[in-house]
């Protein structure tokens, strides 16, 4: 049977030898149709002067290496020379060839046909489709003859073999029938089939999905197809991930590649392309395709999910195109720019590179434009909101014009316009346009603006409104905006507060919310904390609220683990301790205030704070708490009674006697509890002050010496307080503080606290041999402030480094810094 293929087609080795064709259709090769150079069946036969035929390329390769080797021209049969070398063809024998070539393989190829079902020896099978596919490669009419059997559904049919040898080899024998014929592709693409071939590419690792991405290679050539194979269900997204594994076989991906670039053809396939991360095309659509294309791609681009680092490639890519359509283009286009523009404003690095595209001057434009050109609302709260994207990058944007005149974001006119704005449109774009002032407000160098502009518009009443309103969204931008500005006008926010019924209520209900600890609830608590904290009828009013109990409950259940939050509980926990805090600010005006403060036993609660290892501002603050409680504890000291002198001692001053009372507190004299009087010495405060004075936040270590001062003030007994002090081995680090001279307030107070520990024969004694410390006291007395060198000059009396007469200043006074 070899031979009745005329010698060009093997059937490779076979372990099976039984195996053959059935001979009995096969007509015989006759000896004229074989060239006597090649040994094969001629297709172009030739004949010689002396009758002789050959295969035309055959003879005409022989006359050529004989001309070239300096031979004569002879027959390769006959060895005779000749005298011409014209080749007749030999049109009769080539027909005679043709014909019985055609019949031979009509025979062959039924004899495929019927090896071709599930029920034939995997040997014929594969047999059948090796035959099939060297008649493809023999002749490309042999594709027609091929479809025309019906030979291609078989095929196809042979993908659903138990055999994984037949699968491959018809996956193999399809790719080659197709190749370079759209008759036969479209005959293959028919029905089911090109879902069947796609599920081989989810064989990992095999040559089924080798073949197949080979096949769909071929099949993706066709433009009419690229459809189809798209619309397959996981087609696109297997493809995509081909390409990006880095165990796949090296020309497995490069094929997977070449065939999404001829899918790319397609539209839909073009979008699914973007939706599984393969962006470039679409991306490319934009910049190069037809306006309709690029209208079409741009929204879909503003419909797609992207991860940021996509987001980054796409607004490097197309964000000055879809700038220049958002300008310049008609409604539609402007819309579908817009709605692009927003999805990759979302991550601060794409919006910076927005930024540096140019984003911000027709941004601002169609925000503030009215008349003709202008948006409609709904755009206008896509604009607004790619604002507050691109503000919340942090970028300088004061330097950035973004209008006439050279004009900022930050500049009065403008947030003078947002405010505006504001003002006069509904809640989804007000919510927007504050959260682009909170982006404006949250950079030092122009929060400053953005307040004065807030000043200078009066529009701090307005601003304060939001705090009702019922949109969370629009509730918390304005009190991220109004915390952020509250420490640069906080008598304002006071004032405000206060002159509305509700607003402050409304703010304390935020606080309140049993859900965890929000951003929201963060950001209130912030406000609250910023507010003047002596504003006499702000606490009246806090207290009248009853808002105070609240901070306290939220306060103890965080310190007992029952509130847990890891990314607000630190701003939160802080603003809740300074906002308790203003209660002992007014201690002394507000009667209230002291009874709040013992009901709920204030100065433990503080003392307990004071150990919040690692929250610097709340042990600053609770320090500072204790010091206002402290310098009231003189005030509410219960006095005991003391007896009437007798009529002797009345007379005669020899026969008085001081009574001896006892259970007063040493340094008040009177009767002392932390809770009543608020009395550090018997609240065990004093060694939690002094461990404090260590720290390394200077503002920490200022309002923990403050505290401690209030051990050494007027109004108490000095001697027990430095007693006090001796006994919590608090002298040396007072005498340290002094040393380390880390900020002029530390100085002043340290000088003050170290001459009254000095007004101790035996304390000073033991400081005059230390010359550090009085080198620090004629530092002070030399260079400090006019009261701090008054107090530095009593020091060094005490130390004996300056003679005890007359001192160079008069006396004003000695009370505590």
């Amino acid at each position: 049977m070899a031979e009745s293929w005329d010698g060009s087609y093997d059937h490779g080795s076979q372990s099976d030898e039984s195996y053959q064709f059935e001979r009995l259709h096969v007509e015989p090769i006759y000896d004229a149709f074989v060239c006597p150079l090649t040994k094969q069946v001629m297709s172009d036969p030739v004949t010689l002067e002396n009758g002789r035929s050959f295969e035309r390329e055959a003879i005409e390769k022989w006359f050529k290496e004989c001309r070239e080797s300096g031979r004569k021209l002879v027959c390769p049969l006959t060895q005779k020379e000749l005298r011409s070398t014209e080749l007749n063809p030999s049109i009769a024998l080539r027909n005679t060839i043709e014909e019985w070539t055609a019949r031979n393989e009509a025979v062959h190829l039924d004899t495929a046909r019927r090896s071709l079902n599930p029920g034939s020896p995997e040997s014929d099978v594969l047999h059948a489709l090796k035959y099939i596919q060297y008649m493809c490669h023999k002749s490309r009419s042999n594709k027609h003859a091929v479809r025309n059997a019906d030979l291609i559904p078989m095929v196809v049919e042979m993908l659903k073999s138990t055999s994984r040898r037949v699968r491959c080899k018809a996956l193999e024998t399809l790719q080659i029938v197709v190749e370079d014929d759209a008759d036969n592709k479209a005959i293959l693409a028919e029905g089911d089939n090109v879902r069947t071939i796609v599920k081989f590419l989810s064989h990992e690792q095999s040559i089924e999905r080798e073949e197949a991405v080979s096949l769909l290679l071929e099949l993706s050539k066709s433009e009419a197809l690229c459809e189809k194979i798209g619309s397959v269900n996981g087609a696109i997204l297997i493809l995509v991930g081909m390409i990006s594994s880095k165990s796949e076989n090296l020309s497995t991906v490069e094929k997977a590649d070449k065939t999404l670039g001829n899918l790319e053809k397609c539209e839909n396939n073009v979008r699914q392309m973007a939706e599984n991360g393969r962006l470039r095309p679409l991306l490319n659509q934009i910049l190069e395709g037809p306006p309709e294309t690029k209208l079409s791609m741009a929204s879909y681009l503003g419909e797609l999910v992207m991860n940021n680092d996509v987001k980054v490639l796409v607004a490097r890519t197309v964000g000055s195109s879809l700038i220049n359509i958002m300008r310049s283009g008609n409604m539609q286009s402007r819309e579908a720019a817009l709605k692009a523009l927003n999805q990759i404003s979302f991550h601060e690095a794409s919006a910076k590179v927005l930024i540096e595209a140019g984003i911000l001057p027709p941004l601002v434009k169609d925000l503030f434009t009215v008349g003709t050109n202008q948006l409609p609302m709904r755009l206008k709260e896509v604009a607004a909101t790619i604002l507050a994207n691109v503000v919340n990058s942090g970028d300088d944007f004061d330097l950035i014009p973004v209008g006439p005149d050279h004009h900022s974001l930050v500049s009065e006119d403008m947030v003078h316009n947002l405010l505006h704005l504001i003002s006069n449109t509904g809640p989804a774009i007000e919510c927007k346009l504050l959260q682009v002032l909170v982006g404006l407000t949250s950079s030092s160098s122009t929060v400053l603006n953005v307040v004065a502009a807030i000043k200078s518009s009066g529009a701090i009443n307005s601003l304060v409104q939001f705090i009702e309103a019922p949109q969370r969204d629009l509730r918390v931008a304005s009190i991220k905006l109004l915390q952020k500005v509250s420490p640069h006008m906080g008598q304002e926010l006071a004032d405000a507060l206060c002159g509305v019924v509700g607003q402050l209520g409304s703010l304390f209900k935020v606080v309140a919310e049993n859900i965890g600890i929000t951003e929201e609830q963060a950001a209130a608590i912030g406000l609250l904390a910023e507010l003047p904290e002596r504003d006499l009828s702000l606490t009246r009013q806090m207290l009248d609220e009853s808002s105070f109990p609240l901070i306290i409950s939220r306060v103890v259940k965080i310190q007992q683990g029952e509130i847990r939050s890891a990314r607000f509980m630190t701003p939160f926990f802080e603003g809740l301790v300074r906002v308790l805090s203003r209660v002992t600010f007014v201690l002394a005006d507000e009667p209230d205030a002291i009874k709040l403060a013992r009901e709920h036993n204030l100065a433990a609660l503080f003392i307990q704070l004071l150990q919040s290892n690692g929250l610097d501002n709340v042990q600053m603050v609770s320090a500072m708490a204790l010091e206002n409680l402290a310098q009231e504890s003189k005030n509410l000291t219960r006095l005991p009674e003391l007896p009437p002198p007798n009529l002797c001692a009345s007379i005669f001053s020899c026969f008085s006697k001081q009574p001896v009372i006892t259970g007063s507190c040493r340094l008040h004299g009177g009767t002392c509890s932390l809770k009543e009087t608020f009395c550090l010495l018997e609240g065990q405060a004093v060694e939690k002050l002094v461990a404090l004075l260590d720290h390394t936040n200077e503002k920490v270590v200022e309002a923990a010496l403050a505290a401690i001062s209030t051990l050494l003030d007027d109004g108490v007994d000095i001697e027990q307080g430095v007693a006090v002090l001796c006994e919590a081995e608090g002298v040396r680090p007072i005498l340290d503080v002094l040393l380390e001279k880390r900020t002029e307030n530390l100085r002043r107070r340290a000088v003050w606290a170290a001459e009254r520990l000095l007004r101790t024969d035996d304390i000073a004694y033991e400081v005059s041999g230390d010359p550090n410390v009085s080198t620090a006291l004629v530092d002070a007395f030399q260079h400090a402030d006019y009261r701090t060198r008054q107090v530095a000059e009593r020091a060094l009396k005490h130390v004996d480094k300056i003679p005890n007469f007359s001192g160079i200043y008069p006396n004003t006074g000695q009370t505590a810094f």
